[in-house]
């Protein structure tokens, strides 16, 4: 089974355990020598960030964008600007890896960030539920489905997830893995985790599994515990560590 949950992290900054360890180590990147490849993964990272928050808040999501054909050039520049004030060292290691903003757009639009097997500068792609707070899925009572696919099927069911999740009929968030070589992977399958509030919570992880049912998702899934994770507690012959088993 692929050793999915772990994260990756770039040398010489904190191990920070959330998807949002970039901005708790921020600050130091100024201080620290770190390559160019490492800089512009972590320059991606939080711009990625930053475009998906600053979309949210105009109620918009990079996905629907993308797939809907829709221009979005205006809304790209603007976010890029305000990420250049914040971040200049970021934003040229940015500028540097892709030459222009232009580049940046064409790869978005070309599945960046939205379709995980055209998703390469980022391990993970990721969509919370609206209300949900990002952090939410850090704390130590949370859980989630684990979903393991095959590339050549993850795309479609990665987005009949994702959009479920918009419409509030899963949990509190969603994310997959993507096609970027991730060393910590122990063989080629990708997989969806599928967020719940509360493990204790019976009836609503099960609410869950029943909708990823309808989903399209009929075999055997397990649930995995946050403190599980948190433990550092892995499935490997002969030890389980799956919670919820339907």
């Amino acid at each position: 089974m692929p050793s999915h949950e772990a994260h990756r992290f770039t040398p010489g900054l904190s191990k920070t355990p959330n998807r949002n360890y970039f901005f708790a180590n921020i600050r130091r990147l100024h201080m620290t020598e770190v390559n160019s490849e490492a800089l512009a993964d972590v320059a991606y990272g939080i711009f990625e960030h930053l475009l998906n928050r600053e979309l949210l808040a105009q109620g918009k999501f990079l996905y629907a964008l993308v797939e809907g054909g829709i221009d979005f050039t205006a809304d790209l520049a603007a976010i890029f600007s305000k990420f250049s004030g914040e971040y200049p060292q970021l934003a040229e290691a940015m500028l540097v890896q892709f030459s222009h903003l232009d580049m940046i757009y064409k790869t978005l639009c070309a599945g960046e960030g939205v379709t995980p097997t055209k998703t390469t500068q980022t391990y993970w792609i990721v969509q919370d539920a609206p209300g949900s707070a990002p952090e939410a899925i850090e704390d130590e009572n949370a859980g989630k489905w684990l979903i393991f696919q095959e590339p050549d099927l993850v795309d479609a069911i990665w987005k009949k997830v994702r959009d479920a999740t918009v419409a509030l009929e899963l949990g509190i968030s969603a994310k997959v893995s993507t096609a970027k070589p991730n060393p910590d992977s122990r063989d080629s399958r990708k997989v969806i985790y599928i967020y719940t509030k509360d493990w204790a919570d019976e009836p609503d992880v099960m609410r869950v599994r029943e909708k990823l049912r309808e989903l399209g998702v009929v075999d055997r899934i397990g649930y995995k515990r946050n403190i599980e994770t948190f433990a550092g507690e892995y499935a490997k012959k002969g030890k389980r560590v799956t919670y919820y088993s339907a």
